[in-house]
C-alpha cells in the first residue's frame, strides 16, 4: 500500500482567535497555519510531495514540511528555550538541505515535523508571551511574543507556496 499524508480537517478562521485573548489568538493562527500546511499536502503520494515547482527550484510540498520542522526546532527550540537540539536536515555546509528531497523518506518527515510541533507546544504551555530570552544568533533580548509573530509570518510566506505547489500536481486550489 501507497503511503499518502493524511488529509487534515480545518476551518478557514480560527474559532479562537475570533473572540480570544492575545496568546489565544497567537496560538490559534499559529496552528491554523500549520494545519492549513499539512492540508495543502493531504492526500498526496511521496513522489507528489517530492514534485518541485519549476527549474532550476528546489521547491516542494515535501520540502517545506521539512523546512517548517527545521524553523519550529530552531526558533521555539534552539532560541526560546535555550536547547541545543542540532539540525534536523541542513548542514553548516548547506543551510538548504531540507529542501533536497529526492532520497527523503516523506512518511518520517511528516512524523518528525509533527513530533517537532508537539515538542513546541510543550515548550511554550503555560510560558508567557512577554517571556524574554537572549537570542543566541542575532544577540539580541527577544520575547516569545516575537517568536509567535514570526511563526506566524513564516507559515503565512510559505503556505502562499504551498498553494501553487498543490495547484501544479492536481489542481487543487482554496483552503
Amino acid at each position: 500500500m501507497t503511503w499518502t499524508a493524511p488529509e487534515i480537517d480545518r476551518d478557514p478562521v480560527p474559532r479562537e482567535a475570533l473572540t480570544g485573548d492575545e496568546r489565544t489568538s497567537a496560538e490559534a493562527w499559529l496552528d491554523h497555519h500549520r494545519r492549513t500546511l499539512l492540508g495543502k499536502c493531504g492526500g498526496l503520494t511521496a513522489e507528489q510531495l517530492k514534485r518541485r515547482s519549476v527549474e532550476p527550484s528546489d521547491l516542494s510540498l515535501l520540502g517545506l514540511v521539512r523546512h517548517m520542522a527545521e524553523v519550529e526546532r530552531d526558533w521555539f527550540r534552539y532560541r526560546f528555550a535555550g536547547e541545543r537540539p542540532g539540525y534536523l536536515y541542513v548542514t553548516d555546509d548547506d543551510l538548504d538541505a531540507e529542501f533536497d528531497v529526492e532520497t527523503a523518506d516523506a512518511e518520517d518527515d511528516f512524523t518528525t515535523y509533527l513530533c517537532e510541533v508537539e515538542l513546541v507546544r510543550r515548550i511554550t504551555s503555560g510560558r508567557s508571551l512577554d517571556e524574554t530570552f537572549l537570542d543566541p544568533r542575532r544577540e539580541v533580548e527577544m520575547t516569545l511574543r516575537w517568536v509567535y509573530s514570526v511563526m506566524i509570518q513564516e507559515y503565512a510566506r510559505h503556505n502562499g507556496h504551498a498553494d501553487l505547489l498543490r495547484e501544479r500536481i492536481d489542481g487543487a486550489t482554496g483552503h
